[in-house]
C-alpha cells in the first residue's frame, strides 16, 4: 500500500517514546446510526486524538464474530465484520491515521477462535480430518468427567464435552471459544499468514490477546490445588484456588513469539502483549527481549490507593523490565480508575495522579478511551447487562460499566450515535462530554492534554532508571529519571515536598503552591512534574512555570 504524505513510516523502535490510546470499537464512535461504533467512526475522531497528543491507537477486534464475547471470539481473522465496516475502511483508516502521524495497532486473538470458525466446524464434523488437531481434545477422565482440573478465566471447568465424538474440547474462556493447539505446526503457519496479511496491508503492529496462554502442557497434567474450589465461587477466587503451572505461561510460548518477532521486524512493526500476571518475575519470563517487544503490567489496573502500594506497583517491574513495559490504569476489562479510587472528583484526581506517575516511567503509557475525560464507570441497569462474565452469576466481575459509549456531546445519543446504543446506560452529564471539556483548559481533558504534551517535550530528558527521592515511607511518592522528577501525594490532606533547589515545575495536576525555599505544598491527590535547572535549556510546557510564593498555572 502506498504511504501518504505525513505518514509516520516504519522508523526503528518508534514506540519507545510513544503514547497510546485504546479504542473499544463498539463504544467509540458510530458513523451510520446503527448504535455500534465502527471504523468510519474512528476516522472521524482522528483529529481529536492527534490534538490530545496520541501517537498510536490500539483498536479492539473488528473481525467477523458471533459476538458471544463481543469480538474476542473470532470466526475469520482476515476479514472485517460488516457491523464495523469493510477492508476498504481499514485501508482508509490506515491512510487517514498515518497522514496525522498516528500509528495503528490491531488486536490479534491467537489463544482461541469462535466455535463458528470454519476450522472448528471442520474439526467437529470430522474427528480424523486435518483440522481436528488445530484444537485441544481429550478423552474423559475415568469417572466420565473432564480430563483434568483446569478451570476457565470466566469460572467453571475449562472443558466441554462434545457428545458426538465423546471427547472434551479445551476452552480457557467461554465454551464457544475453543483453544487452539499451538503445538501443531499448521496452526503456527496459519497465524504467520494472518500476521503477514495485516502487516502487508499497512498496520503498525499487534496487541497480542492473552499472550501467556497459547501453548499448554503437552501431557495436560492437572494443576496443583492450593485452596478449596467450587463453581459457585466468584471467578477470581476460582482461578486463585489453583497454582497454574500447566495451563499458562509455558516456556514454549517464546518459540511462537520469536517467529512473530522476525515478521514484525521485517515490517518495522511492534508486538505488545496482554501479558497478564501480577508477578514481576513471571512477566520477565514472558518478555525476555527477543520475542514480544513490550507487555502490559497489570498491577496499576488493580492497585489500591496508598503510597506503599503505588511504590510496589512500580519499583520491581521497572527494575526488572525497564522500557519493555506497557503502563495503563484502565482497559475494557476492568473498572475505570476513578471508580476504583473512590469516585467523584477525588477518584478522578487520583486516577490522573496515577497516570502522571506512569507517564515518565521507562516504557509505553496507554490511555483507555474516556480516561482523558475523567469518566467513571457508566451505570447499566441489571436488565440491560450484556457481558457474558457478569451474566454467568458473578455480577461483580461484569465489564459493562467500563464499556459504555463515549460521550462526545450533550443531547440524545451524546454524539456517539443517532440511533440506539448497543449497550444501554444512563446518560452522562454534559460536563463529562468532549464538547464541554475540550474548550476548558481546567477540565480533565485539558489536564490530560497538558500531561501528554509535557511528556512529549520532556521525553529526551527523562532517561535512565527510576531513582526514588521520597524517602520510602511517607505519603508522597516521588522519583526522578534523568533531569525529570514526578511526585504524587496519596494523603487526604496537603503535604510538603522538596524536589530540590534546581527544580522547575513544568506540570501540575492541581493547584500547587511553591514557597520561597522551593518547597512544594501538594494538595490531596495532587501530582507535579519538575525538570532540573541543571539542564541548560529552559522548557515551558503549556505555559506552566513557577515563581516562589505563587501558584503554578
Amino acid at each position: 500500500m502506498a504511504r501518504q504524505a505525513g505518514d509516520p513510516g516504519r522508523g526503528e523502535r518508534w514506540w519507545v517514546d510513544a503514547v497510546g490510546y485504546e479504542i473499544y470499537i463498539r463504544s467509540f464512535a458510530d458513523s451510520d446510526g446503527d448504535g455500534i461504533g465502527d471504523l468510519a467512526g474512528i476516522i472521524g475522531k482522528l483529529d481529536y486524538l492527534a490534538d490530545l497528543g496520541i501517537d498510536f491507537v490500539w483498536i479492539t477486534p473488528f473481525y467477523p464474530s458471533p459476538m458471544i464475547d463481543w469480538g474476542y471470539d473470532v470466526s475469520d481473522h482476515c476479514q472485517v465484520d460488516p457491523r464495523f465496516g469493510t477492508l476498504a475502511d481499514v485501508d482508509d483508516l490506515l491512510d487517514a491515521a498515518h497522514q496525522r502521524s498516528i500509528r495503528v495497532i490491531v488486536d490479534l486473538v491467537p489463544n482461541h477462535t469462535s466455535s463458528e470458525h470454519p476450522w472448528f466446524q471442520a474439526a467437529c464434523d470430522d474427528s480424523t480430518g486435518p483440522y481436528r488437531d488445530h484444537y485441544i481434545w481429550a478423552d474423559p477422565a475415568p469417572d466420565g468427567g473432564p480430563p483434568n482440573n483446569w478451570i476457565g478465566y470466566f469460572g467453571g471447568s475449562a472443558w466441554t464435552l462434545d457428545e458426538r465424538c465423546g471427547q472434551y474440547h479445551l476452552h480457557l474462556f467461554l465454551p464457544e471459544q475453543p483453544d487452539l493447539n499451538w503445538r501443531n505446526p499448521a496452526v503456527r503457519d496459519a497465524f504467520d499468514d494472518i500476521l503477514r496479511f495485516w502487516l502487508d496491508r499497512g498496520v503498525d503492529g499487534f496487541r497480542i490477546d492473552m499472550a501467556g496462554t497459547l501453548v499448554k502442557d503437552a501431557e495436560l497434567r492437572s494443576n496443583p490445588q492450593v485452596a478449596p474450589w467450587d463453581p459457585s465461587m466468584p471467578i477470581l477466587e476460582q482461578w486463585s484456588a489453583f497454582d497454574h503451572v500447566h495451563d499458562v505461561l509455558q516456556p514454549e510460548n517464546q518459540e511462537v513469539f520469536r517467529r512473530w518477532r522476525e515478521l514484525a521486524d521485517e515490517h518495522g512493526a511492534w508486538l505488545m502483549g496482554e501479558t497478564y500476571t501480577l508477578d514481576p518475575a513471571d512477566l520477565e519470563r514472558l518478555l525476555p527481549g527477543d520475542g514480544l517487544h513490550n507487555g502490559f503490567w497489570f498491577a496499576p489496573m488493580h492497585v489500591r490507593w496508598s503510597a506503599d502500594r503505588l511504590r510496589r506497583a512500580i519499583d520491581e517491574p521497572s527494575r526488572r523490565l525497564g522500557d519493555r513495559l506497557v503502563w495503563a490504569s484502565g482497559s475494557h476489562d476492568v473498572a475505570r480508575a476513578p471508580s476504583r479510587f473512590g469516585s467523584g472528583d477525588l477518584g478522578r484526581a487520583r486516577a490522573l495522579a496515577l497516570d502522571v506517575l506512569m507517564a515518565f516511567l521507562p516504557g509505553v503509557p496507554v490511555l483507555y478511551q474516556g480516561g482523558e475525560l475523567g469518566l467513571e464507570d457508566g451505570r447499566v441497569d441489571v436488565a440491560d447487562t450484556l457481558d457474558p462474565v457478569g451474566s454467568a452469576g458473578d455480577a461483580a466481575a461484569g465489564r459493562d460499566g467500563c464499556r459504555t459509549p463515549m460521550p462526545w456531546e450533550p443531547g440524545p445519543g451524546q454524539g456517539f450515535t443517532t440511533g440506539t446504543a448497543w449497550l444501554r446506560s444512563s446518560t452522562r452529564s454534559d460536563d463529562e462530554t468532549v464538547e464541554r471539556q475540550i474548550v476548558d483548559p481546567g477540565s480533565w481533558h485539558g489536564r490530560y492534554r497538558r500531561l501528554l504534551h509535557t511528556r512529549r517535550t520532556l521525553v529526551d530528558a527523562a532517561v535512565g532508571p527510576v531513582e526514588w527521592v521520597d524517602g520510602g515511607d511517607g505519603p508522597v511518592v516521588a522519583y526522578r529519571r534523568g533531569a525529570v522528577g514526578v511526585a504524587v501525594n496519596t494523603a487526604d490532606t496537603s503535604q510538603p515536598f522538596n524536589p530540590g533547589v534546581d527544580a522547575e515545575v513544568v506540570y501540575r495536576s492541581w493547584t500547587t503552591v511553591v514557597s520561597d525555599t522551593g518547597m512544594l505544598d501538594l494538595p490531596a491527590a495532587g501530582a507535579v512534574v519538575w525538570r532540573g535547572r541543571s539542564v541548560k535549556e529552559f522548557i515551558e510546557c503549556g505555559g506552566v512555570t513557577t515563581t516562589p510564593g505563587r501558584e503554578t498555572r
